[in-house]
């Protein structure tokens, strides 16, 4: 969120959020073995079932999937969400490894009507990008050798539920 209020700021554009939810690999969560988010969206990646098996997989959807619900409910505040019907939008993610994330919040774009969907992130993993929906991506980074999003970064603290209801509200008024 830090990442698209920066973007929304510089292009002047609304600011909200696409609340998407990674799906982690038994006994390593940080690996994306796929994502949810609103509006039903789901991906399992291509390699999903060679992580985890059925009951698993299923244990962490509705898991994440209830954690989607009560952060939308948080960061929205009661607040619809920004219209995309015949616009474009921007779907910012702080950085790529798997991919998972960022097909859901592009589908969850999609979904919501937008006319046109563009990508953007700092950095990706060079394979991961192929498989986004988007019209447009912008990458800054493909490093060869990439590891994890968090080694491109300074800081790589998980961002607060708060300080992403700072930036909705900021951007509201």
């Amino acid at each position: 969120m830090p990442v698209a209020a920066e973007v929304a700021g510089i292009l002047r554009a609304p600011l909200d959020v696409l609340v998407v939810r990674k799906l982690g690999a038994p006994g390593y969560s940080e690996f994306a073995i796929g994502a949810v988010g609103e509006d039903g969206a789901r991906v399992l990646n291509d390699d999903a079932h060679h992580y985890a098996d059925e009951a698993a997989i299923a244990e962490r959807i509705a898991r994440e999937s209830a954690e989607v619900a009560r952060r939308v409910d948080l960061f929205r505040e009661g607040t619809p969400a920004v219209d995309l019907h015949g616009r474009t939008a921007i779907v910012v993610d702080d950085g790529v490894a798997t991919g998972a994330t960022a097909r859901a919040g592009c589908a969850i774009a999609r979904t919501r009507g937008a006319a046109s969907v563009v990508f953007a992130t700092p950095v990706a993993a060079p394979d991961s990008l192929a498989g986004i929906p988007a019209d447009e991506i912008v990458c800054l980074r493909t490093p060869a050798g990439f590891m994890a999003v968090g080694m491109h970064y300074v800081d790589f603290r998980q961002t607060a539920d708060a300080e992403v209801v700072a930036l909705l509200r900021a951007a509201r008024d």
